[in-house]
């Protein structure tokens, strides 16, 4: 197996969709923002805070390679930040070192979904919108480049269980741990 990394926009499933992948595959699960807030000792609003959000994405960009350089076999399921398609070189990287899903969902999908978790609006606004009209304009801005570093597409408004289970179809692999 090599890395497989799911990108898509704040709210899609990453991290849950990832966890359940890599307990189904028995390999390790990791979260670059996760691994960012560890490394650093600070959330990703204070990073921006810090040191604006061009000084997060790199740092972002940066953890992506720390990740997949520690689990030298691949053997690992990333689930990235929202913003990572931004950067070309990342959307380079992640097709060009394992398999990328694009876990895919609608702007009011996802909306729903950050009202219900406020953990997972730990990230400050990017537009200053309504979490409906910030999820609209980001997905018009990602979703090509979502895309455009996806192997596949699954849809993330299904089960957790269901896009797992889609994951393995694709990869043609049968759950290790059922």
């Amino acid at each position: 197996m090599a890395a497989i990394f799911l990108v898509g926009a704040r709210a899609a499933g990453k991290t849950t969709v990832g966890l359940e992948l890599a307990r189904l595959l028995a390999c390790p699960f990791t979260d670059t923002d996760q691994h960012l807030r560890e490394r650093l000792g600070r959330t990703v609003a204070e990073v921006v805070a810090a040191e604006g959000w061009p000084g997060f994405r790199a740092r972002e960009s940066a953890a992506l390679r720390e990740v997949a350089d520690s689990h030298a076999f691949g053997d690992v399921v990333v689930a990235t930040g929202g913003g990572m398609v931004l950067n070309p070189e990342n959307r380079r990287f992640m097709r060009d070192h394992g398999t990328v899903f694009y876990l895919a969902a609608p702007a009011e999908a996802l909306a729903r979904r950050l009202a219900r978790d406020p953990l997972a609006a730990q990230r400050p606004s990017l537009t200053g919108l309504d979490i409906v009209e910030e999820m609209r304009q980001v997905l018009a801005e990602r979703r090509p480049l979502y895309e455009e570093a996806a192997h596949h597409i699954l849809d993330a408004t299904a089960e957790p269980a269901d896009v797992c289970a889609a994951a393995l179809r694709l990869l043609d692999m049968a759950p290790v741990k059922a």
